[in-house]
């Protein structure tokens, strides 16, 4: 999946100015994400919410009927975006205890390479730990080569190597063909990841992704920049040399009341992904879609659309419509952004997911956070964890 493809960007520490993408010296090319696996309760009851409310479609499927005898995995695409919806067969497995502890999350990044081992043995002669040595997986559609390395909490990245391979997804996996595929709502790529991380790991974490991946640092937030009268939290976004895989990473900062980080750390019971933002070439299309099928999204007071126009400028939307989805707009030296925000989409508070349009902004929407953390603040009041 191809995120931006602008090799400027802009940083935000107090003061702006552009950094580039150094992509002579990227020794870990990364072509783009090649899926994201959640671990989950109930994979197939999963599968039919991400088709139902977000318009994916039905891609492959591992399971009994294929030859697993330990887990059950959906696919399901839109566009660039594959989602891996894995759950357990039987009890006392590792998969299962996962579940238990963290409730649904995101286990595997998985990072599609040329050379699957090349990028293996250089995270791991630059101190990656290791989770998956390079292996080949074969089918009559030919083969796949695959490797891993671990990230922060139980996050691990995988390498996926698949210029020999023409089947469906992966080897082991069957074409998943169903009656139900509601119609795609839009949704393009993953545009980015963000982490949560525990007080005092964001720089441990920016440093493994400079030294191991080879990610350069491209914007910083600090808690005068993320902050409300009542919660701060801090952030750095890592991108890898040619831009297309940008991983924000989130810590909290002190606070009169618990934030959003404290809250995801205790209920996720540790570090992990928070949310995913994907992207969008028509941002009021698509929500008005996800909307009207039932996805719930964070609520922005009316007064934040008075001064608009005059805090971003000419925009080609039409405000009012902005306003009863209630999406945000931020510019940036580039251009202009939208975004909006779900809420969580499992019983914790936890993982949720971010819906983006670029047109022509690099940032990450600066401008709407204290607006967005008060409204993850009224949420957090209203489960009684603020």
């Amino acid at each position: 999946m191809i995120t931006l493809q602008d090799n400027k960007t802009t940083t935000y520490n107090n003061t702006t100015k552009p950094q580039h993408h150094n992509t002579a010296q990227d020794f870990m090319p990364i072509n783009g994400t090649d899926y994201l696996e959640l671990y989950v309760s109930n994979a197939k009851q999963a599968a039919h919410y991400y088709k139902a409310a977000f318009g994916f479609q039905s891609l492959a499927y591992r399971g009994l009927e294929t030859g697993s005898r330990e887990t059950e995995s959906y696919v399901v695409a839109q566009d660039k975006i594959r989602l891996v919806l894995t759950s357990p067969l039987k009890s006392g497995t590792d998969i299962g205890r996962h579940i238990d502890k963290h409730g649904d999350g995101v286990k595997v990044n998985a990072l599609w390479v040329d050379d699957a081992t090349y990028a293996y043995e250089e995270a791991m002669k630059r101190g990656a730990a290791h989770f998956m040595s390079p292996s080949v997986e074969e089918d009559e559609h030919g083969k796949i080569v695959r490797s891993g390395i671990r990230s922060y909490g139980e996050v691990v990245h995988v390498f996926v190597e698949r210029k020999d391979y023409r089947g469906v997804f992966l080897p082991g996996f069957e074409k998943w063909t169903t009656n139900y595929n509601p119609p795609s709502v839009g949704l393009k790529f993953v545009d980015h990841m963000v982490g949560n991380v525990e007080l005092g790991n964001m720089n441990k974490w920016v440093k493994f992704y400079e030294e191991v991946m080879g990610f350069t640092q491209i914007m910083s937030f600090d808690d005068k920049d993320i902050s409300t009268e009542y919660t701060a939290l801090m952030s750095k976004v890592m991108s890898s040399g040619n831009g297309r895989i940008k991983f924000p990473i989130n810590e909290p900062a002190p606070g009169l009341k618990k934030s959003q980080v404290d809250e995801y750390l205790e209920f996720y019971e540790g570090e992990g992904v928070q949310h995913v933002a994907v992207a969008t070439d028509n941002i009021v299309e698509t929500v008005t879609q996800l909307r009207n099928r039932g996805v719930e999204f964070l609520t922005i007071p009316s007064a934040y659309y008075d001064v608009l126009q005059e805090r971003v400028g000419k925009i080609d939307e039409n405000i009012d419509a902005l306003k009863k989805l209630g999406i945000l707009v931020d510019r940036d030296d580039e251009g202009y952004l939208l975004q909006i925000f779900t809420k969580t989409v499992q019983a914790r508070p936890t993982m949720f997911f971010e819906i983006i349009q670029r047109k022509g902004a690099t940032s990450f929407g600066k401008g709407n956070f204290k607006a967005l953390f008060e409204a993850i603040e009224r949420e957090q009041e209203l489960r009684g964890t603020l």
